[in-house]
């Protein structure tokens, strides 16, 4: 079905797209490789924008011969690189950040204009790099091992940790550059090189970023290399990085589907995998429940992005006795979301990223009232002049079960399911049992990424947070599953593939450790009181 809506103003790609990617260094045509010097010669790349389908810029892949030369820099710069000191290293990434700051602005709408994110949410995906090279700064003067006592005496035992090679990073075009220096801050000053694999759909910002890196490189008497790029095709030249021993650790955004194949090839050679793959993100909402508060959170959660955030709100499970109350807010939620031009400042939902997107939310939406639920709102095309290029949707919210086929996948688009849990009495002696039904509920997906649950009653916020309770990697109470900060461990479980990136001791995934046993005496005791004599 496809309705024509009042639209939000002029889709302004021209003119303001030319000064956006002026600014930024994107010329018309741009090699896709960099290792401290700019190359490709594969096949070209046009890249569009999902804001109206126009062109933006052609971008040269590279070859697997120019693979190969890319790798080879990247280890020579990491060589150089880990003889560098951390807190020497946390400078550069501090650079980094101060240009990051500079170009907020502009790359922000580059990430905008490239994937359709609206202009708020682009420059907060550049606040987000901002933060992890703060982030990353400090954590250069804290790279600390342990001291362990010894049993044997006169002995002393340490562990180490050094820097690990070259990391390989693919990233996903919802995120185009934040995940990467969730990544490459990181590693940087634990003295990794970085290899960039970006999505083919938005490689731009990854040059434009790429650029920046160079230039403080250079700035610093470090060799550019230290953090490369190659856009090139998955078949070809992601396939040779994942299978490439001269990368020990590849960090990969994607699909679940996407994660089995990076597994499976990384781990048959023995290698290092990160994994942040899809989520099925569900909110509770208990009987006890601050609506005003839950309502804003779900709108944004699974709308923000279009729906295409791996932290998306994708389920709520919601107590009987405030469902229709819920449900009935949210429509009205809905339905004064402004979509249109992601340039324009009024806009809160922009196009998704291509025609796939867009089918797999009318086959989430067939799909969905096959299995017995039913459409609340939206779920619809857009056309006319305001909408050009057939990439606008309105969101969806269906009334559905958590069992239902659809509900078990992961779509990445902007469709939200309703399920009731409880019964309509909300009886306080069947809060606890009725707890567990949520529960059960929420955790019975395949993905394990983000979570929350609403509620104002303190023993019930505690029970999911608990070892009986939400079974995902991260778990918030009273805010959304969207949203995460980069000071905490962000990854998930199950399917979502274990791994973990940005905060806390993720930064100990980047770093290979080394148990150090000292004997400063002058005999040479055994171990478990062996004697060998």
């Amino acid at each position: 079905m496809t309705v024509a809506t009042e639209g939000t103003g002029t889709i302004a790609t021209g003119r303001e797209a030319r000064r956006i990617l002026s600014a930024l260094g994107i010329e018309d045509v741009n090699p896709g490789g960099f290792c401290g010097e700019w190359i490709g010669s594969g096949p070209p790349l046009e890249v569009s924008s999902p804001i109206d389908g126009s062109r933006l810029a052609t971008v040269n892949q590279v070859s697997e011969a120019e693979y190969d030369v890319v790798v080879e820099r990247a280890r020579r710069a990491f060589h150089e690189w880990r003889t560098v000191p951390a807190p020497r290293r946390g400078e550069v990434v501090r650079q980094l950040g101060e240009r990051l700051r500079a170009n907020k602005e502009a790359l922000g709408a580059l990430v905008t204009l490239e994937m359709g994110k609206i202009r708020a949410e682009g420059e907060g995906e550049v606040q987000e790099m901002i933060d992890i090279c703060d982030f990353a700064v400090g954590l250069s003067r804290q790279l600390y091992g342990l001291t362990m006592a010894s049993e044997r005496p006169d002995h002393h035992m340490r562990e180490q940790w050094h820097p690990l090679g070259v990391v390989g990073v693919i990233s996903a075009f919802n995120f185009p550059v934040a995940v990467w220096s969730w990544n490459a801050a990181v590693a940087a000053v634990c003295g990794d090189a970085t290899l960039w694999k970006p999505a083919s759909g938005t490689p731009l910002t990854a040059i434009a970023v790429t650029r920046m890196t160079s230039q403080v490189c250079r700035e610093n008497g470090v060799d550019p290399a230290v953090f490369s790029l190659v856009v090139g095709r998955g078949s070809t030249v992601g396939d040779r990085l994942l299978h490439d021993r001269r990368v020990p650790l590849v960090s990969a955004t994607g699909s679940c589907s996407v994660g089995r194949r990076v597994a499976q090839v990384v781990g048959g050679r023995l290698g290092r995998t990160i994994l942040e793959l899809g989520g099925n993100n569900a909110i509770v909402v208990t009987a006890h429940a601050n609506l005003d508060l839950a309502i804003p959170s779900i709108l944004f959660g699974a709308v923000g992005t279009a729906g295409q955030r791996c932290t998306s709100t994708r389920r709520v499970i919601v107590h009987r006795s405030v469902r229709d109350e819920l449900a009935a807010r949210l429509v009205r939620a809905y339905a004064g979301v402004r979509i249109g031009d992601p340039l324009q400042g009024d806009t809160l939902m922009g196009p998704v990223v291509n025609r796939q997107a867009v089918e797999d939310l009318m086959e989430a939406r067939r799909s969905v009232v096959a299995e017995g639920g039913e459409i609340l709102y939206g779920g619809q095309r857009l056309s006319g002049d305001e909408y050009p290029g057939g990439l606008y949707v309105t969101p969806c919210i269906a009334a559905a079960e958590n069992r239902f086929a659809i509900v078990q996948q992961e779509t990445f688009a902007p469709i939200l399911y309703v399920i009731e849990y409880g019964s309509r009495s909300a009886a306080p002696a069947e809060a606890a049992a009725e707890l567990d039904e949520a529960i059960a509920l929420h955790n019975d997906v395949p993905q394990g990424l983000s979570s929350a649950i609403f509620t104002d009653h303190f023993r019930e916020a505690e029970h999911f947070l608990s070892h009986r309770g939400s079974d995902c990697g991260i778990a918030n109470v009273n805010i959304g599953t969207s949203g995460a900060e980069i000071g905490g461990a962000f990854g998930g479980e199950k399917e979502t593939g274990g791994g973990r990136e940005s905060g806390s001791d993720a930064w100990k995934s980047y770093m290979r450790r080394q148990t150090n046993t000292v004997n400063w005496s002058t005999d040479l005791p055994l171990a478990q009181g062996l004697e060998f004599g």
